[in-house]
């Protein structure tokens, strides 16, 4: 059986891809059990679980290794001697020329915002080949089939260093994320110039490329029987054709049939992930950037989703301008006189509550924070809406809960949205967003220049002024001396203003100026980072007790999001645990703040504290002044949304999913129970109405 099997493979055109589909599967499988290796104690060690991964893992395997050898399946279907001669050169010329009209289709129809290289290059790609095939169109005989070997040779050299250096990314994203690729995978994509400076300061990229050119020369010497059978094969076209249409078929039908849900198959999440495929992941996070509630999640009746809503928004300083049950206008009116204090509002990348010695961190990689925590309003039960900084600033700026897909940042249509900076803009505030990198990056220049802030970036600094930077922007010490020479500016004015600073050194490479602290900067770890981020602030906050303006400001730190959201579960409630300190001496006594909070509430609380009066459209509320009925929390990931209440969590996931756990907010573990229908209620009201009234322009400042 197996000596016929190999007999079909070497007698037929496609032997090359036959070769190249046990390798891809071999390869696939050998990086699934290395990502397995990193994460041993997180692995569920079940008999079914572990079945479950590499028979699940081998189905998703086998239908990414067809997809990507489409390109080369398609090249031996049809070039054979007999499109060389002469009476049948145009139609190869008419092919070729269809088959290129399909690649510019196809990448014009790529995203607007992916990175225009990546177009050039995909066009240049499609070009060359079709330039090649004339070439041979008008050769010797002999010239075209030395011509022939080198173009096989060729494409099977880019697949296989292709899917080696997907193996090594894979590897990289794991030990970063914990997931197979998703919308961070797309996005490193979009932002070419920001990712790959990032890789090539956090590591060896050279030597990488090198053992992967390497090694991928080594596997194609391996291969070369198989490029010889299929050179030589003289295979009819209508049998190459039954099994070029059984190969175009099996991913097809697979996609359609399996979908991407069959890996979610347990109850730990990292058994989940190991059980996909990287590629085809990435595949499905770029198709699902953006994901209408209504048509995915579980749903109530409008009318009944806003009235649970309104109840949910009712609170001692607010009153609904309208009966309109559609409508969550309220007025806000505070008995106290209004305050004209100024905010800066500091967004810190990356940093998880267990850093700071506060909440039990060992390292004293947090002393600033952790001395300004004394003297401040402090946050002990805070929690982010997301893992990546533009939920964080989603939820910071709009004061919405997290929609699923992608975040409102970073989507079309998302100009004149009712914001914190709207708000300040009209009490006539100076409003801005200052952010160590470019501003282009994720999408931050024309969402908050479209949201009522004024954006400074690091173009806006001169040589002069930047004592370090790497691809992710200037060291935080230099973004704030930014800061302060635009608010000294706009103070000399005698205008007050909001200015919200977005910090970048927590990112790796990990790097910083030397000789700030003690952690070198060479050893290119996040301890170093934090700590430098650390002495930043707190270098930021003496500089600004030299100033007139330091006694009317209100200082607001919060995290973005936390370092890592690595666990056995969906959404690990540790890991959006999150600090917030609101520094105003003499204006805000110090004190601990340890009722559930949820990071959208931030918005609608500086500005009870300012005791500001303003028409809100918020769903997130002052804190100080909603009942403890209403504590909340919202976690989130592309796919999967919390709601925390009661020392309960609500998960809305896909295909109408919803499930009740009880969490354990020390380590995350979590119990499935009984489902509590009010709360989920809750829930689904928050998560349908937000994504309601972001699409049908209801969430807007005007």
């Amino acid at each position: 059986m197996f000596k016929k099997l190999a007999g079909f493979i070497n007698k037929s055109r496609f032997a090359v891809v036959f070769y190249l589909i046990a390798l891809s599967v071999l390869l696939f499988t050998a990086t699934r059990m290395a990502l397995l290796l990193t994460r041993l104690q997180l692995f569920d060690w079940s008999y079914k679980s572990v079945l479950g991964v590499f028979t699940i893992g081998f189905v998703y395997d086998v239908i990414i290794a067809c997809f990507v050898l489409v390109p080369l399946i398609w090249h031996l279907w049809f070039l054979n001697n007999t499109m060389y001669r002469q009476k049948e050169k145009w139609w190869a010329i008419i092919f070729f020329m269809v088959l290129i009209s399909i690649a510019a289709f196809t990448n014009l129809v790529v995203p607007r915002d992916f990175d225009k290289k990546l177009h050039w290059a995909v066009a240049g790609f499609f070009l060359l080949r079709f330039l090649l095939y004339l070439f041979l169109l008008y050769t010797t005989p002999a010239i075209k089939n030395n011509w022939r070997k080198v173009i096989l040779v060729t494409d099977v050299v880019i697949i296989v260093f292709l899917l080696l250096f997907n193996a090594i990314s894979e590897w990289f994203f794991w030990d970063e994320f914990t997931t197979r690729y998703n919308f961070i995978a797309v996005d490193y994509l979009v932002y070419t110039n920001e990712v790959v400076g990032n890789i090539k300061e956090s590591y060896p990229v050279f030597w990488i490329v090198a053992a992967v050119l390497a090694i991928t020369v080594f596997v194609v010497w391996r291969l070369r029987k198989g490029i010889h059978y299929s050179l030589q094969s003289t295979q009819s076209f209508k049998s190459r054709s039954l099994v070029a249409v059984a190969l175009f078929a099996l991913p097809v039908a697979g996609s359609w049939l399996i979908g991407s849900n069959l890996r979610r198959f347990s109850n730990n999440e990292v058994t989940n992930e190991l059980a996909g495929n990287g590629i085809y992941e990435f595949a499905i996070a770029f198709q699902s950037n953006e994901l209408v509630y209504e048509q995915f999640y579980q749903t109530l009746p409008l009318q009944e989703a806003f009235s649970i809503l309104r109840i949910q928004l009712t609170d001692s300083v607010s009153h609904f301008v309208s009966d309109d049950v559609f409508n969550i206008e309220r007025t806000v009116n505070y008995a106290a006189e209004e305050k004209k204090l100024n905010v800066v509002m500091i967004s810190v990348e990356s940093l998880s509550a267990d850093f700071m010695a506060a909440f039990g961190g060992t390292e004293n990689i947090t002393p600033n924070l952790d001395s300004l925590a004394k003297e401040s309003m402090f946050f002990r039960s805070m929690y982010s809406s997301g893992t990546r900084t533009v939920r964080g600033l989603e939820a910071l700026s709009l004061s919405l809960p997290p929609s699923p897909g992608q975040s409102i940042v970073k989507r079309p249509h998302n100009e004149n949205l009712f914001s914190l900076g709207s708000v300040f803009k009209t009490k006539g505030y100076a409003t801005y967003y200052m952010y160590g990198g470019y501003g282009y990056f994720d999408n931050m220049s024309y969402f908050f220049g479209n949201n009522g802030y004024t954006v400074i970036d690091r173009a806006a600094l001169p040589d002069s002024q930047i004592h370090y930077a790497n691809i992710w922007g200037v060291a935080d010490e230099d973004l704030f001396t930014l800061a302060i020479n635009n608010i000294d500016a706009v103070n000399k004015k005698k205008q007050p203003f909001f200015a919200h600073i977005m910090t970048v050194s927590n990112h790796r490479p990990y790097t910083y100026p030397a000789g700030r602290i003690d952690i070198p900067p060479s050893e290119q770890r996040r301890g170093g980072a934090v700590k430098y981020t650390d002495y930043a602030i707190g270098k930021f906050i003496r500089e600004a007790k030299n100033t007139t303006w330091f006694k009317n400001t209100v200082f607001v730190i919060i995290a973005d999001h936390c370092a890592s959201t690595s666990g056995k579960v969906k959404l690990p409630v540790p890991s959006y645990h999150i600090p917030c300190i609101i520094y105003a001496p003499g204006i805000i006594k110090p004190q601990e703040y340890n009722r559930l909070t949820a990071q959208m509430d931030i918005a609608p609380t500086i500005l009870g504290l300012l005791k500001i009066d303003y028409n809100s459209k918020f769903l997130g509320q002052d804190i100080f002044v909603r009942d403890t009925t209403q504590e909340k929390a919202f976690v989130s990931t592309y796919q999967g949304l919390g709601y925390i209440a009661n020392q309960k969590m609500v998960v809305l996931s896909p295909v109408r999913k919803a499930e009740m756990l009880l969490p354990d907010f020390t380590t995350g573990q979590t119990t499935t129970i009984a489902m509590d229908s009010a709360l989920l209620k809750k829930a689904i009201a928050f998560y349908q109405c937000a994504d309601w009234m972001l699409r049908h322009n209801k969430y807007t400042s005007k």
